[in-house]
């Protein structure tokens, strides 16, 4: 298929490149572009430039910051003795949306996967010990995805946190809130038995 113009179908292909963005939405995030007045398009590229420029990495966490320290691992309102261990530093922004959970974050980036070639040294395992053994943590909860190589990482990471006296809680993995069980898979709706809670 041909477009009237290389500029459209060039902005379409690079928008149909980012993730969860198919052809069709790609196509409409172009054509709205092409309707956003000068001011607007002007702010859109400003946001992704200044992104792209300015965003760092915590030298705390691990996670997205403005500068060396992000807001949440700056924040005096935190519970500095809890740590909730994460794969990506989009999983923080995942967990801080729900509002829920006032502890620190640790960003590990990535999970162990052998045959990728990732183990311990590639992840950041020894910073996270690092700052429990140097921080007074209590208690690190694990939340790392619900796959083989989430949860050997969990498995890993428990074993190094209780060698030192911490605490390891891994995330409940079950049922979602609203949906039906017919429609649960195999694999999540035996963990939801195996994570059962009394009542």
């Amino acid at each position: 298929m041909e477009l009237p113009s290389k500029y459209l179908d060039a902005l379409i292909g690079e928008l149909a490149r980012l993730p969860g963005i198919g052809h069709k939405s790609a196509s409409r995030i172009a054509f709205h572009v092409l309707k956003m007045g000068d001011d607007e398009t002007a702010r859109l590229l400003s946001a992704i430039r200044d992104l792209k420029k300015n965003i760092a990495t915590c030298t705390e966490c691990g996670g997205i910051s403005d500068g060396d320290i992000c807001a949440i691992c700056a924040s005096p309102s935190r519970d500095r003795s809890v740590i909730c261990a994460v794969e990506e530093q989009k999983d923080v922004l995942t967990i801080e949306k729900t509002g829920g959970y006032r502890g620190l974050y640790h960003v590990l980036g990535g999970v162990l996967s052998p045959l990728d070639g990732i183990g311990p040294d590639e992840l950041s395992i020894d910073r996270l010990m690092e700052r429990c053994r140097n921080e007074n943590v209590r208690e690190v909860i694990i939340a790392t995805n619900p796959t083989i190589e989430g949860d050997a990482t969990a498995l890993y990471l428990s074993r190094l946190l209780k060698d030192i006296g911490v605490d390891a809680m891994r995330i409940a993995h079950g049922v979602p809130v609203g949906s039906d069980l017919d429609f649960t898979d195999s694999a999540t709706l035996i963990r939801s038995i195996q994570s059962r809670t009394k009542m």
